[in-house]
């Protein structure tokens, strides 16, 4: 096995491990009978966001692309689903889910029928699945913040932190080896935010684990 089809591999597993921590927020949407307390948006976006790299993919005949995002988009379209069952706000929901088709249908109609098949609509398309890609990745920032401004780290999930590093990294370098800067360039983000992350953790987990030590002594 040569090092891309080992990144392939990599891209995979991670990738997929990524996309199964919304199976977390489906089993809780079930046990309570309730989408209260659970985020719907990052369904919706990330769906959008696999959509968009499956047709990359497609147009470039990466199967590494394709069979990530395939199951990406099922797993997404699986929590959406289950979100729209549970969930009490039924027409704001209804109403993003309509947009996000909306915006589906004017994309595929812009890369399909506006933009002549060859490198210029491979090239479009990469790099609005690029720029989507980082804005998803920098979203969080204003949570890193929060978190900066409070001091704790209660809000982060570490597994999906690990899980962001590792999917961000070997995307990362499989873009670089296949010199395709659209896979390479909008991942990096999602390494140093998960740098970032990390080092939040350890920071403010110290100075809570700090906190618990002075008040077990008091006691």
């Amino acid at each position: 096995m040569d090092f891309l089809q080992l990144l392939s591999c990599a891209c995979i597993i991670f990738t997929v491990g990524m996309f199964t921590t919304g199976l977390t927020d489906l089993k809780k949407m079930k046990a309570t009978q309730s989408a209260d307390n659970v985020q719907f948006l990052p369904f919706l976006t990330t769906c959008l966001n696999n959509l968009g790299w499956l047709y990359y993919g497609l147009l470039k005949g990466d199967g590494t692309l394709m069979s990530v995002n395939i199951i990406g988009a099922f797993l997404q379209t699986l929590y959406i689903i289950t979100y729209c069952h549970y969930t009490k706000d039924k027409r704001r929901v209804y109403s993003l889910t309509l947009a996000m088709v909306s915006v589906l249908c004017v994309g595929w109609v812009y890369f399909t029928v506006l933009i002549p098949p060859g490198e210029a609509q491979l090239s479009q398309l990469g790099l609005t699945c690029s720029v989507f890609t980082i804005s998803m990745y920098l979203s969080p920032l204003a949570d890193l913040l929060d978190i900066v401004r409070t001091k704790s780290v209660e809000r982060l999930s570490f597994s999906l932190t690990v899980a962001t590093f590792f999917t961000s990294t070997s995307w990362t370098l499989y873009g670089l080896q296949l010199h395709d800067y659209y896979i390479m360039v909008p991942n990096t983000p999602g390494i140093f935010t998960s740098i970032i992350r990390f080092f939040l953790f350890w920071w403010f987990g110290a100075v809570m684990s700090n906190k618990s030590s002075y008040k077990l002594i008091q006691i």
